[in-house]
């Protein structure tokens, strides 16, 4: 494929923008070679400035569950702009979208939009330090919850992927009150509420990990934490900014029946647009200013374009809850193909409705210790090889995938046969 375009522009971007891309993971650094630069993308389908196309597995890491360019999204974005596409005040589509998000996820009583979901997460860690008078909070090694400084700490995704796992520029005074448990392993989190009584604000999981690549959590993990929090009270954050509308019309919260006091959105909620939220219980959620005296503002929280593009798929997927069985039948199919054409290669596949990774490590992926005993070489060479076969994936091995309702049959067997080919390929 030619990529003389993409190579002109990332040498233009490398002199303008630090590293040449405005966020780490796109840079391609772990996988070898340079970035693409896209030009064009509809349905299951994305198109880069040298005319080459590429089946999105990606989905701008998410948000694209209908597939790029949907008309309902379209649309609506259309139509809000014609309004203007700011007004620095309250509008009407900030109450639907808010009604609306708390009818699919009952556990939000009230919602605060934002701009990003480290805005998001952030926000909702100040909000229950305010609520609780306390300090401290866990989060679970290999969990990302965006890069404010107190999240960068064993913070997987990006970090792991740079080789940077502990960012400069974190003081020791914010990272002291970041505490670490090992994800599927409540003894851990018993360890740390132990020899921190009294003194944890709360406890930030992703129910679904997503960014030390797909990670499910173990049969009674959620519902284990659920009951420790209530025992220590301790404020329980579910960040769904990946999985929220994704796995389910109510998220990870529904299809794991655990019920946290507050949650992070975002991806999906924006149709595309830059956005984020946290919301849960109402006691809590009172807190925030200007009803209570924690501060949180955002001079484009709400922004008219962005709540249009969001209130636009959240109804289609309100209205349409099928599109969840056949977004799990496809990512199936995928994972399925997959498996069947290995070719011997160790290999461990995780899945979770319309999100799945495929870990070159024999061993299984539960945490993050066992994500990094993953072959980061070899999937470098499977991720330029089926780039080159037109499958456009998570340029890093600890990045889940994202299946969009806009792939088919065809589109699946295209990506079993790329993926067939290839690992032929690396066996040679």
């Amino acid at each position: 494929m030619k990529q003389a375009k993409s190579s002109v522009l990332f040498e233009k971007a490398k002199q303008l923008i630090p590293g040449g891309v405005n966020s780490p993971v796109r840079a391609f650094k772990s996988v070898g070679g340079n970035p693409l630069f896209i030009a064009s993308a509809k349905g299951a389908y994305m198109t880069d400035v040298d005319d080459n196309q590429y089946i999105d597995l990606i989905n701008s890491w998410g948000p694209m569950i209908l597939g790029h360019a949907h008309p309902i999204v379209e649309e609506s974005i259309i139509k809000a702009v014609q309004s203007s596409t700011s007004f620095g005040a309250p509008g009407q589509l900030e109450v639907e979208i808010a009604e609306l998000i708390s009818e699919m996820m009952p556990s939000i009583e009230k919602v605060r939009m934002v701009n990003s979901g480290t805005e998001a997460t952030m926000s909702a860690i100040r909000a229950a330090r305010g609520f609780t008078g306390k300090d401290k909070f866990i989060k679970f090694e290999g969990c990302y919850h965006g890069h404010g400084d107190s999240f960068l700490i064993a913070a997987g995704s990006g970090a792991m992927t740079m080789g940077t796992p502990d960012s400069p520029g974190v003081t020791a005074g914010t990272a002291k009150d970041t505490l670490l448990a090992r994800y599927n392993d409540l003894s851990s989190v018993e360890q740390v509420i132990v020899e921190n009584q009294g003194e944890i604000a709360a406890l930030i999981i992703e129910p679904v990990a997503g960014n030390m690549g797909c990670v499910l959590p173990h049969e009674e993990f959620l519902q284990s934490i659920r009951d420790l929090c209530n025992d220590h009270d301790i404020v329980l954050i579910f960040d769904e900014v990946m999985t929220g509308f994704r796995l389910a019309r109510g998220g990870a919260q529904e299809v794991y029946d655990v019920t946290p006091d507050l949650t992070t959105l975002g991806k999906i909620i924006g149709g595309g647009m830059p956005v984020g939220a946290y919301g849960g219980k109402s006691e809590i959620m009172n807190i925030v200013s200007p009803q209570g005296p924690v501060y949180q503002a955002g001079t484009l929280s709400g922004n008219p374009v962005a709540m249009a593009a969001g209130l636009a798929q959240l109804r289609y997927l309100n209205e349409h809850p099928e599109i969840y069985d056949q977004l799990k039948a496809t990512t199936q199919k995928i994972s399925d193909g997959l498996a069947q054409n290995m070719g011997g290669l160790g290999h461990s596949i995780n899945r979770n409705g319309s999100m799945y990774s495929l870990f070159f490590s024999p061993n299984t992926v539960m945490d993050f210790d066992s994500a990094k005993t993953c072959n980061t070489e070899l999937f470098g060479k499977y991720f330029r090889r089926m780039l080159n076969k037109g499958i456009y994936l998570a340029p890093s091995q600890f990045e889940t995938l994202f299946v969009s309702a806009a792939i088919g049959d065809h589109e699946i067997e295209n990506i079993v046969d790329a993926h067939k080919s290839t690992i032929e390929s690396l066996a040679e």
